[in-house]
């Protein structure tokens, strides 16, 4: 059978097994006494073991398999966590998610060995006192099973059936590798051994079986007055069998009636636990709705979004002609397919939508590895991990945000020595933060660190040239932490491997750009800084202000306007060679869009009265954008103009309009 068709489900599952896995460790190292997260991560590694095992990809079965065994001795009390325990099961996620990557990339498992870490968690188990309570002999004269990989309970179980009489036998089974139907098969070997005995044992369990959660052997305990050789030959008979191989067990010595009782407490507990996990799974399963829930390809979902967008330009273009008909059913009509539109687009829209939680949900772990890197005590506090943004935003805002955080860790927040001396807590604080607003997305990465030197920052900014003296002595603040997006700027002394701030923050803010968002700082010295990025909800359809300069129609992101007006044009003045005006009390800098986009002007426009303005804003920023005409609020639909004209100055995009000419779309951004 060709397994290859259910990889892509395989990866998608056991990313999100790897992500609760991570979750629950996290949980884990602050609360080691909560059992229920050990069952957790440890139905995590029984599921990732099966799906594995299933798949073919043994070395993540193995270690997989090795981590259930220390946490099912750790679920019994036989083991204490400790912090040793915990590293070492990150560790071992880690080494799952490589596995993974690679299954993903290259569909093999790669050729990376993690004996060492299968050899950590032996020695672990290993150095436990769990030793059996009851002497077992060893037979000499024929192959004997001395029941050391039995429980105390199942032991109990044999011992007594001995005195009455019945043998006790191991049937180690191996399945052929080319075994279509394993459970099956398993199945078949159960009602046979069944015909002969009672089965008192198995390992893996019967469910594991019945799941298929197994390789190709497995070993069964039975109770019968048969002998071996009866049982051998009825085994033979079965088909895609490689090897049997049976063991007498026998189990000799009286057991002190204490211990007796008290580990068969621990063998019903047992059964009870597997009793539990499957009931959890269930439980589990119905809690995810999985029947509801279908995994739909990206590309898919792109190709929807297109069709929409198509059906949004030609609504348009009903629009215009239906304006100027006067047929009443028409317009009636083409108000109804604007409803059906505008729904169509907002379910579409909430399909391509995910929480950003899943951006959230490495930086824990990352916060937690670099605070004990750098030997800071860190708290990492996220808030409105439910918000939602678009699939292909979720893409595009990671990279940016590993950049601050780190930056915050290693340059913002202090040692603990330090924040004793200035009368701060030992343990710093940092804020991840979003939620929506309007059609966009806030996300806050706040530090109570040392905050930013500004004087630091123009020293820095003189020594590379950067500015003049003069210029720096005269900047306002935000021109000053303006200087820290420059190119290769930053206020380390000396480059490590987590940077210091200013190291990648030009990076930071081109990638926010791209994707149509803005960031903003906010510092005080000795509090604290807080970087805030703004995205738009989605890449694909936005609203939108269309204006005309001369016979040109641009449109300009509704969500970058903040109101329109006119002004006086005498009442623009012009400083270091800028024109601006008083506006509402505040300087307000003016941009006349045809000289930047090289459009000539209107011959017979008079520019000696009152002028159109648009009044454009990026964070704390104001512009205003001099215009010729308005034409109206849109739904535009975003065009990329293509590899050849991409990253054309002041230019975002393209969208078709109902007449079916093409209107550009305005980078209100690259315009301040």
């Amino acid at each position: 059978m060709d397994i290859s068709q259910y990889l892509d489900i395989f990866i998608d599952e056991s990313k999100e097994h790897l992500h609760s896995l991570n979750e629950s460790l996290l949980s884990l190292e602050k609360n080691p006494d909560d059992k229920e997260l050990i069952n957790e991560i440890f139905r995590v590694a029984h599921t990732l073991k099966g799906m594995s095992g299933t798949m073919g990809f043994t070395k993540i079965a193995s270690l997989t398999h090795e981590m259930e065994n220390l946490l099912d001795a750790i679920r019994n009390d036989k083991l204490t966590i400790n912090t040793d325990i915990v590293d070492l099961l990150f560790e071992c996620f880690d080494a799952l998610e490589e596995y993974i990557n690679v299954v993903a990339e290259e569909g093999e498992e790669g050729e990376q060995d993690n004996r060492d870490l299968i050899i950590k968690l032996n020695s672990i188990l290993n150095n436990k006192d769990h030793q059996s309570e009851s002497n077992i002999k060893m037979l000499e004269d024929d192959k004997v099973d001395s029941g050391n990989n039995l429980n105390q309970y199942v032991t109990n179980v044999i011992k007594k059936a001995q005195e009455n009489g019945l043998n006790a036998y191991t049937i180690e089974v191996v399945l052929k590798k080319d075994c279509m139907l394993k459970a099956a098969r398993a199945f078949i070997i159960f009602n046979t051994l069944e015909r002969y005995g009672e089965v008192v044992y198995s390992k893996p369990s019967v469910e594991d079986i019945e799941d298929e959660n197994f390789d190709l052997s497995f070993s069964i305990t039975i109770l019968s007055k048969s002998d071996k050789n009866s049982i051998l030959e009825e085994l033979n008979k079965i088909t895609d069998v490689e090897t049997i191989e049976i063991k007498k067990v026998e189990i000799t010595d009286s057991i002190d009636n204490s211990k007796v009782i008290e580990k068969t407490n621990e063998g019903i507990n047992e059964k009870q636990n597997k009793t539990q996990i499957k009931t959890e799974k269930k439980s589990k399963k119905k809690n995810n709705k999985v029947g509801k829930t279908v995994r739909v390809d990206i590309d898919r979902l792109d190709n929807l979004m297109n069709l929409v967008s198509e059906l949004i330009i030609i609504k348009t273009r009903m629009e215009e002609v239906g304006g100027n008909s006067e047929n009443h059913n028409m317009n009636e009509a083409i108000e109804y397919l604007e409803r059906i539109t505008t729904s169509i687009h907002d379910a579409v829209m909430k399909v391509r939508m995910v929480p950003i939680d899943r951006v959230f949900n490495r930086f824990p772990r990352m916060v937690r590895d670099l605070s004990k890197d750098l030997g800071k005590n860190i708290k990492l506090i996220m808030s409105g991990e439910e918000t939602e943004v678009d699939r292909t935003v979720i893409d595009e805002i990671g990279d940016p945000l590993i950049h601050l955080i780190r930056n915050s860790i290693d340059h913002g927040i202090e040692s603990p020595e330090e924040r004793v001396k200035v009368g701060k807590e030992e343990t710093g604080s940092l804020y991840l933060r979003a939620y929506p607003d309007g059609n966009n997305v806030v996300i806050e990465v706040e530090d109570d660190g040392r905050g930013i030197d500004l004087e630091k920052v123009k020293r820095k900014a003189v020594d590379k040239k950067i500015v003049t003296e003069e210029i720096a002595h005269n900047m306002s603040k935000e021109e000053i932490i303006s200087l820290l997006f420059k190119a290769g700027f930053s206020t380390a002394e000396k480059i490590s491997d987590i940077s210091g701030r200013g190291v990648g923050l030009d990076v930071v803010k081109n990638k926010i750009e791209a994707i149509g968002g803005n960031i903003e700082v906010e510092t005080e010295k000795g509090k604290g800084t807080k970087f805030t990025i703004r995205i738009p909800l989605t890449l694909a359809i936005i609203q939108a202000l269309l204006i005309k300069l001369q016979d040109e129609i641009y449109a300009l992101p509704l969500s970058s306007i903040k109101e329109i007006t006119t002004i006086e044009s005498q009442a623009i003045r012009k400083i270091q060679n800028h024109e601006v005006v008083l506006f509402r009390d505040k300087t307000l800098p003016i941009v006349r869009l045809n000289e930047i986009l090289g459009v000539q002007k209107s011959k017979d426009k008079d520019e000696s009265g009152e002028l159109i303005t648009v009044v454009a804003k990026k964070g704390d920023k104001e512009a205003g954008l001099i215009v010729d005409k308005l034409i109206g609020q849109q739904e535009i639909v975003i065009k990329s103009l293509g590899k050849y004209l991409s990253g054309t100055k002041y230019i975002a995009g393209a969208t078709i309009l109902g007449d079916g000419s093409i209107s550009l779309i305005l980078d209100i951004n690259s315009l301040f």
